[in-house]
């Protein structure tokens, strides 16, 4: 998301504002005499920024970005908003121009879907049948219309999912504000039990997977340049004043990639870096591309790249890792710099997202424990007012 920020307001000052939350959670069993056939689905909510399906859908895209105030607060925003945008779209249509027109990311979440619910019915049979639906933050499917879906199908119990593995009020939280702000919009506020999956950082088999993902583009090296190899894991980037204000998005990112390479036995050297700043203030580092120079300037050559808070593939990571990065590496005489494939429809992933989701029906949690804890200096009164929602409105 941030790379977008990037390229679309490099120049434009702008403080970037995210968010956190609260409560105490009671928790509830879901129980239905209806067959699996004539029951109404187990709603799996998939939420994510999502990304422009086709050249033509870019403006709104960025419009819809710069006009979240769960993400940034702009000086006369709903100007400001535009005029970025205006500004910007030509830019961005060329870098997904670059990568084959528009983002993969609806697909390739439909895909993740797909493959989930089909192992959800095995394993979960007794709230089967399940369903998945896609809420993206920017663009269609927007949390609204994946929303009026689940209204249509009459979906009277619904597991918010959030796409984001490590928990950001940038990425998560203003999915689940935007969420909130529709479920009461659409009066979907009484009549269906919500919970929310709101981070799986250290899950098992997200790390596995990772871990396999890795391990395969490692295998593309010789013994000897193998021996050589620099794992470095890359994720987006936060500004310092966010991060301390109390994001944990950072610690959570740190908390994969140390399970990650313990699940590799710690056979690399490895180092996290962070990508996509925006602006001249201070962001979290250090930056991807100054740690390729970094490496290069020490005479390292092969590195290998894991976009560790991506779990398909987007703009993100097929033009700023494949195309931007991967020149300034060659350039920088890095000859061994290797992406390791995004998880997409990986089978140990999918499977992981299907467990993910029957461990929390099992758990009974609506929410958990983390999420409902605010940012010790968040001012947001969004924030509270969808945490208050979701464990509250499950008392009745």
């Amino acid at each position: 998301m941030y790379s977008l920020i990037r390229h679309s307001a490099r120049r434009f000052n702008s403080k970037v504002a995210l968010t956190r939350p609260l409560a105490s959670v009671p928790t509830f069993r879901w129980y239905s005499s209806e067959t699996n056939s004539t029951r109404p689905p187990t709603a799996v909510l998939l939420t994510n920024m999502g990304g422009p399906k086709t050249l033509d859908d870019v403006y709104n895209f960025l419009h819809n970005l710069f006009s979240d105030r769960d993400l940034m607060q702009l000086p006369f925003q709903k100007y400001a908003s535009k005029y970025i945008a205006t500004r910007r779209t030509p830019q961005i249509k060329e870098q997904y121009q670059a990568i084959g027109g528009g983002s993969p990311i609806l697909s390739w979440t439909r895909k993740q879907g797909e493959a989930m619910e089909k192992l959800l019915d095995q394993i979960s049979p007794e709230t089967a049948p399940h369903k998945h639906y896609i809420a993206f933050r920017y663009v269609e499917p927007y949390t609204n219309t994946a929303l009026k879906q689940m209204k249509e199908d009459k979906v009277k119990r619904a597991i918010v999912f959030s796409q984001y593995p490590q928990y950001s009020c940038s990425t998560t939280g203003s999915s689940l504000n935007e969420l909130h702000r529709g479920i009461t919009e659409l009066g979907m506020d009484k009549d269906i039990k919500w919970s929310i999956i709101d981070r799986w950082a250290t899950h098992p088999g997200f790390i596995d997977a990772t871990a396999k993902k890795i391990e395969a583009k490692l295998a593309e090296y010789t013994p000897e340049e193998r021996k050589e190899a620099i794992i470095m894991f890359s994720a987006h980037s936060l500004p310092m004043s966010v991060v301390n204000r109390g994001d944990p998005y950072p610690a959570e990112v740190a908390s994969t990639v140390d399970h990650v390479m313990k699940r590799l036995n710690n056979a690399f050297p490895y180092r996290l870096c962070w990508q996509s700043q925006v602006g001249p203030s201070a962001w979290l580092g250090p930056q991807t591309a100054d740690a390729i120079k970094g490496f290069a300037k020490a005479g390292r050559k092969n590195v290998v790249v894991v976009p560790i808070a991506f779990t398909s593939d987007h703009i993100e990571t097929l033009y700023e890792l494949d195309q931007e990065y991967a020149e300034e590496a060659k350039e920088v005489g890095l000859t061994g710099w290797k992406r390791v494939d995004a998880l997409n429809d990986d089978k140990t992933f999918t499977d992981a997202m299907a467990h993910i989701v029957k461990e929390h029906i099992d758990k009974d949690e609506l929410v958990s424990k983390q999420w409902q804890l605010r940012c010790p200096s968040c001012t947001f009164e969004t924030c509270g007012h969808s945490r208050d929602f979701f464990i509250n409105a499950q008392k009745n």
